[in-house]
């Protein structure tokens, strides 16, 4: 079993139906099948070989598609580059992964022009400009048909690479297939009269749902930015019923004028992933869109690992905070809390999250001592502190490497964050740890509000000590009408952040 022979099959059963949506561009399940011939053959010819590694920079179109499915039938390795990302990164990237061939969107090219010539592995760069077509056209629609064993390499993902050098994910086949199975474990099925929607490149993680979908027959709608009245629309007009977004992207359709008096009865999944939902982001969609809201945790070395639906998400359940929760253990994967001696801890108690899963890498691509750190024994270090309680509900606290010690206590920000939100006039919230005289380390949060919202610092202060403890309240609180700063793949740049508060500070760490 691979990939390649997963999406022929979905071609040949469905060719005469409609299988991508772009804008006003529709194509069938034959004609993108023979694009991507045309594609993989078209890599092929560029001197790439069956397991190449063949990286990608753009946002979701129809050409898009030719990638996915071209890279898949030649037996060739993705390698999708962050378009939020640096020229230096994009560098390391296709340095690390020895990319052959980089194929880039026009609007994007400028960011790896040259890149042939100062890279030693890289072959060409092809463009996909106004002569894209034309040479797509003149490829052989012939099946290359290589030789693909379940243990090859399918792609190549890298960490965001915000900090340090990216570590790169090397996904088998296997694994792969395994991780897009976990995906829809817990799910309603996908019938071929299903449309999935794309708000996010599908050369990232919502590729994950592309080739179920494919497999089933359903429709894959392509939304190359997001803009939420836009994503609206498309939900009712297309009929879509499954969405994966992360919570910024939920949250900011919530706030859409007119969200919540919009009906969308083909809709069976809105997914919340990527990064920790607030409650209050979490019960404002769930009163908008219904009881469709299911939520996933996991990390790129592994996912999803836990997931939970509407039923269980929005419960009340003695002994449980469900709505605080990111889900429970999925059925395929081991789950674990790890004290600093790598011993499990009771139920109930805070430690690291450690997984083994089926859909799980064993170790970073050409990285030992990295791979020595954050596996062990089969086991996955995720970095994250949480617990399980008696219920098996997940909570995640923290990244582990984010915790605040103020006065010899652990703080955890996604904990002061989750509570911030809460506030009406808070639209996101960032916590970070600032220096502080007499306590080593304090809590500073930075709140987005609207303009002229009404709220001020003290409010604030002590909506956290209400809720929390006063040991956990912020020291310090500023507002902005501004976004915050995000990772390369949409998450809160909390680093970013305390980077200017440290860096201000000359010093790296508090002491009390």
């Amino acid at each position: 079993m691979n990939i390649r022979d997963l999406l022929k099959r979905g071609a040949e059963f469905h060719s005469d139906r409609d299988a991508v949506i772009y804008g006003d561009r529709r194509m069938s399940f034959g004609e993108a099948w023979q694009r991507g011939l045309r594609m993989a053959n078209g890599l092929l010819s560029l001197g790439a070989k069956t397991g190449d590694r063949v990286a990608v920079l753009e946002d979701n179109c129809l050409e898009s598609v030719d990638f996915l499915l071209g890279t898949a039938i030649a037996g060739l390795v993705r390698v999708p580059l962050f378009a939020r990302n640096k020229r230096q990164s994009h560098a390391e990237m296709l340095r690390s992964s020895e990319a052959k061939i980089a194929v880039v969107s026009a609007n994007y090219h400028e960011e790896l022009a040259g890149f042939e010539d100062e890279l030693p592995d890289l072959l060409t760069i092809l463009v996909r400009d106004e002569n894209y077509e034309q040479w797509l056209g003149a490829q052989s629609a012939d099946d290359p048909d290589p030789q693909i064993d379940f243990d090859d390499l399918y792609a190549l993902r890298f960490t965001g690479g915000t900090t340090g050098e990216p570590k790169g994910i090397p996904l088998t086949h296997r694994i792969f297939i395994n991780q897009f199975r976990d995906w829809f474990y817990g799910l309603p099925a996908l019938e071929k009269t299903d449309a999935v929607m794309h708000a996010a490149p599908i050369s990232h993680a919502s590729g994950y749902w592309f080739i179920p979908a494919w497999m089933a027959g359903a429709r894959n709608v392509m939304v190359s930015a997001f803009v939420p009245p836009k994503i609206l629309d498309l939900l009712a007009d297309e009929e879509i019923s499954f969405l994966f977004l992360p919570p910024t992207a939920i949250n900011a359709l919530c706030h859409t004028p007119g969200a919540a008096e919009r009906g969308f009865p083909a809709l069976k999944v809105l997914l919340s992933a990527s990064a920790p939902i607030a409650e209050k982001t979490a019960t404002l969609a769930h009163e908008t869109f219904g009881d469709v809201m299911y939520h996933a945790y996991g990390l790129s070395e592994a996912l999803p690992v836990a997931q939970m639906g509407p039923l269980e998400w929005f419960a009340e359940l003695d002994g449980s905070e469900p709505l605080r929760a990111c889900g429970k253990p999925l059925p395929f994967t081991e789950m674990q809390i790890w004290d600093d001696n790598d011993q499990p801890v009771a139920t109930g108690e805070e430690g690291e999250i450690v997984v083994r899963s089926e859909g799980q890498i064993s170790g970073y691509w050409k990285n030992e001592e990295e791979s020595a750190k954050k596996f062990v024994d089969g086991w996955l270090r995720t970095g994250d502190i949480g617990r399980l309680d008696r219920h098996g509900y997940l909570y995640l606290l923290d990244r582990k490497n984010d915790m605040i010690i103020s006065g010899g206590f652990n703080i955890y920000p996604a904990e002061l964050e989750n509570v911030i939100t809460n506030h009406p006039e808070v639209l996101e919230a960032a916590v970070v740890g600032v220096p502080h005289d007499k306590w080593g380390e304090t809590p500073l949060a930075l709140c987005t509000v609207k303009e002229g919202a009404d709220v001020n610092e003290q409010e604030v202060i002590e909506l956290v000590a209400e809720s929390l403890g006063s040991y956990k309240k912020p020291g310090k609180v500023e507002f902005t009408t501004d976004p915050l700063p995000k990772t390369p793949v949409g998450k809160i740049d909390r680093k970013a952040i305390k980077a200017v508060q440290w860096d201000a500070a000359g010093k790296k760490i508090g002491g009390a």
